[in-house]
C-alpha cells in the first residue's frame, strides 16, 4: 500500500505492506484524510522521519477481538492514527462510528475537530457564556462553529477576510475583522462586562494575542492557548483581572498516554467524563445531527501522489487554502 511519510524532511510517498490488526486495533481502509498543513509543514522543516496525517475517515476492513464498538464494514472517523495512506490501523480509542448519510468529506476533518473540541472543554463555558474565538484557520473555524452547536455566545475574529466569509457561510454572524470591532461587540453582548473565555487559535508569533485577549475578557475570565502562538504578556493586565492562561493539548485526556493509545486501556467514565475517544465520538454526533457546515471549508482535494502540490498551494496562498484533503480510491 502507499503511504506518505517524511524521511529527513523530504516528502516521500512509499510502498509498504498492510499493518498487522492487534487484539485493541482496527484495520481501516481510507476514505479521505485530512490535511494538517501547520503541523506537516513543521515536521518536514524539522527535518523529522514520520508517516504523516492524523484525522481521516474511512471503512474498517478488519477490527481486534477486544474492539467492541465497531466492526468490519462501518464507517468511522479517526483521530492520532497515521492517516495519509491507503490502509491505516488506529487503536480502538483513536476511531468513533459515523453514520452512512454524512458526508465524508466533512468526516475527514473529525481528529482536527476533535482538537477544536478540547480548546472548548479546557475554556469550561457555561450556557450562555460569550467566547471570544481569536484565528480562524481550520482549528478557529470548527471552534467557532461547535460552540455556536453548544449555544454560546461566539465571536469571532480573523485578518483574513476570506476566512471570515467561510464562517459566515456556516451560517455565523458575530465575525470581525479587526480587534476594535471585537472590543465593541464583546461590549455590547456582555453589558461591558467582558467575554468569559477566549480562545487562541491563531499561529503566528508576530503579536502577543495574549495581551490582546486580557483586554476583551472579563473580571476572573480565561485565556485557553490552542494555536502556536506568541506566550508573552503584560503581568499587570492579568493582574488587573486575575485571569487564568491554560494550554490545550490535542484532542484530549489519552492523547500521549501509551496504555491508553497504543494498549487500548481506557479512563473511567465517572473520573474522566471526556477521553479523546469520547471527544471524537461527541464530534462525530454533532456531524451527524446536521448542526455543523463543513463544506465551505473543503478548499483543495488531492490524490496522494499531489501531497507535494497541496503543501505548496498552502505555503504560496495561505488566504485561499482552508481545508484539504486527500483522497483516496476510485
Amino acid at each position: 500500500m502507499r503511504a506518505a511519510r517524511s524521511v529527513g524532511g523530504l516528502l516521500e510517498i512509499t510502498d509498504i505492506p498492510v499493518p498487522a490488526v492487534t487484539d485493541t486495533s482496527v484495520l481501516v481502509e481510507t476514505s479521505y484524510s485530512a490535511v494538517s498543513t501547520g503541523t506537516e509543514l513543521m515536521v518536514l522543516r524539522n527535518g523529522g522521519t514520520a508517516f504523516l496525517g492524523y484525522s481521516a475517515t474511512g471503512i474498517v476492513r478488519e477490527a481486534g477481538k477486544d474492539v467492541d464498538h465497531v466492526k468490519a464494514g462501518d464507517r468511522i472517523v479517526c483521530y492520532g492514527a497515521h492517516t495519509h495512506a491507503d490502509y491505516f490501523l488506529a487503536g480502538r480509542n483513536h476511531v468513533a462510528p459515523i453514520p452512512d448519510h454524512v458526508d465524508p468529506q466533512e468526516a475527514a476533518f473529525a481528529g482536527i475537530a476533535t482538537i477544536a473540541l478540547q480548546g472548548l472543554r479546557q475554556a469550561d463555558l457555561r450556557f450562555g457564556e460569550t467566547v471570544v474565538v481569536l484565528g480562524l484557520g481550520i482549528v478557529g473555524q470548527l471552534a467557532a462553529q461547535i460552540a455556536h452547536a453548544a449555544a454560546y455566545r461566539v465571536i469571532a475574529m480573523d485578518l483574513m477576510e476570506t476566512r471570515c466569509q467561510m464562517l459566515e457561510q456556516a451560517g455565523l454572524q458575530n465575525v470581525c475583522r479587526s480587534p476594535e470591532q471585537v472590543q465593541e461587540r464583546v461590549r455590547e453582548a456582555t453589558r461591558g462586562h467582558g467575554a468569559d473565555c477566549v480562545l487562541i487559535c491563531a499561529n503566528t508569533k508576530e503579536h502577543r494575542l495574549i495581551d490582546q485577549a486580557l483586554d476583551w475578557i472579563r473580571d476572573k475570565g480565561k485565556i485557553v492557548i490552542v494555536g502556536d502562538t506568541n506566550t508573552e504578556f503584560t503581568r499587570n493586565k492579568l493582574f488587573a483581572k486575575e485571569a487564568q492562561i491554560t494550554i490545550s493539548r490535542a484532542g484530549g485526556p489519552g492523547r500521549y498516554d501509551k496504555e491508553y493509545e497504543q494498549e487500548g486501556r481506557d479512563y473511567p467514565y465517572g473520573y474522566i467524563r471526556w477521553s479523546l475517544q469520547r471527544n471524537l465520538d461527541e464530534f462525530a454526533r454533532l456531524l451527524a445531527s446536521g448542526r455543523m457546515n463543513l463544506k465551505p471549508l473543503v478548499t483543495g482535494v488531492y490524490k496522494l501522489e499531489q501531497l507535494e502540490a497541496a503543501y505548496e498551494r498552502a505555503k504560496q496562498a495561505p488566504s485561499e487554502t482552508m481545508g484539504t484533503l486527500i483522497r483516496f480510491g476510485e
